[in-house]
């Protein structure tokens, strides 16, 4: 009895630290970071959800491509095997898993 109430504790622990590290979406603004990502996605999706939970944010009420994987470009000609887009420039604690905004372009 005493091991089920501590496993019921431990769970609840941790959905609520886990609920109080998510972020609010972040400020959606013009584009301004060169990107190369694997895959750019809709931020409802499941794949984007997972990927800002990761990270702590919360893509609630977002509808904007989000990429996934993303490096930034530094030189023109990169070679960059995913798809070139230019996004919000995404923030240093997100360790290249997630940009918010993307846009593809053609370089």
């Amino acid at each position: 009895m005493f091991s089920q109430i501590l496993t019921v504790f431990a769970v609840a622990t941790a959905a609520a630290a886990w609920a109080t590290t998510t972020t609010a979406p972040p400020p959606v603004t013009t584009p301004s970071s060169p990107q190369c990502c694997d895959s750019v996605v809709s931020s409802t999706s499941t794949a984007a959800a997972a990927v800002a939970a990761l990270v702590g944010i919360d893509l609630t009420g977002l509808d904007v491509p989000i990429g996934l994987s993303c490096s930034p470009i530094t030189v023109v000609g990169n070679n960059c095997a995913g798809t070139n887009v230019t996004c919000d420039a995404p923030e240093e604690e997100w360790d290249n898993l997630i940009a918010i905004n993307c846009i593809t372009i053609v370089l």
